[in-house]
C-alpha cells in the first residue's frame, strides 16, 4: 500500500492522518500505548521508543554511529538539572559538522550507486532517456491520447528502489490511484506526459527528479534512485 509519508512525498499533501484514521484511533492516549513486556511501566516503553525514533532518524541521514553511553548521559544529566559542560551554541555546531558530514558521505555512496546503475541501464536495449535525465522502458504502448502537465490522470503503479525492493504499490492496494500531474514528482510529471492512455511504461527516476537529497519516510532514503512501473488507464479522475 501506499505509505502516508509515501503519498505525501508524491503527491504534496498534508502529513495528518484522513478522518478514517482519525475515527479508527482510540479516544485516549492511555489505550494507544501498549507496554511491551520486557519494560515495567509506559515511561519504560516510551523511553526505549524514543530512543528507537532517535537512532532511526540519524541513521537515515548518513550517521553509522554515536556514543549511546554519552546520550544516555547528556539526557539523565538534563533532567536532573546538571549544567552542561558545553554552551548552547557548541552543541548546535557540535551537531551540525557530524550531520554534514555524514550527509556528505551518504551522499556520495547512494549517488555513485545511483549513478553506476543509470550508466549501466542508460546502453540497454530499449531504454530511453530524455535531456533531464529521466530514462524509461516501453512495456506496453499504445494509441489514446496523451496528457497534459495540468490534466488528472488514473494509474496503477508500483514503485521499487535499486535493490528490488518495493515501497509503493496501488496493485497490493488493489485499487488505482487519481491525482493532478502537476503534484506529483518531476519523474512522474516528465515520464507520463509521454505515454498515451493504456501504455505500461517503466520509468528509471534519477534522485535530482525523485525525492531528492531528503528521501521520503523510513522507505526511501535520500539520494534514491526509484524504479517505477506505471499503467496510465485514463485521463481525469
Amino acid at each position: 500500500m501506499i505509505k502516508p509519508i509515501t503519498i505525501i512525498g508524491l503527491l504534496a499533501l498534508s502529513t495528518f492522518p484522513s478522518l478514517a484514521q482519525q475515527k479508527s484511533k482510540p479516544k485516549t492516549i492511555q489505550k494507544q500505548i501498549k507496554v511491551t513486556p520486557m519494560f515495567e511501566s509506559k515511561i519504560d516503553s516510551a523511553s526505549y521508543a524514543f530512543g528507537l525514533s532517535m537512532a532511526r532518524d540519524l541513521k537515515k541521514r548518513g550517521l553509522k554511529e554515536l556514543n549511546a553511553k554519552l546520550v544516555a548521559s547528556a539526557i539523565e544529566d538534563f533532567f536532573a538539572g546538571k549544567p552542561s559542560p558545553i554552551k548552547e551554541e557548541d552543541e548546535y555546531k557540535a551537531i551540525s559538522d557530524v550531520l554534514t558530514a555524514a550527509a556528505e558521505e551518504q551522499k556520495k555512496e547512494q549517488s555513485a550507486a545511483g549513478d553506476k546503475f543509470l550508466a549501466e541501464n542508460k546502453v540497454k536495449q530499449g531504454i530511453h532517456t530524455t535531456a533531464s535525465g529521466l530514462q524509461y522502458e516501453v512495456i506496453r504502448e499504445a494509441t489514446g491520447p496523451k496528457p497534459a502537465a495540468t490534466d488528472s490522470v488514473t494509474v496503477n503503479y508500483k514503485g521499487a528502489l535499486l535493490d528490488g525492493k518495493v515501497f509503493d504499490s496501488s496493485y497490493d492496494r488493489g485499487e488505482p490511484i487519481s491525482f493532478q500531474l502537476n503534484r506529483v514528482i518531476q519523474g512522474w510529471q516528465e515520464g507520463l506526459l509521454l505515454m498515451p492512455v493504456g501504455s505500461h511504461y517503466r520509468f528509471y527516476i534519477p534522485y535530482q527528479l525523485g525525492y531528492g537529497e531528503r528521501g521520503a519516510g523510513n522507505d526511501i532514503p535520500p539520494f534514491s534512485v526509484l524504479i517505477f512501473d506505471v499503467e496510465l488507464l485514463k485521463i481525469g479522475g
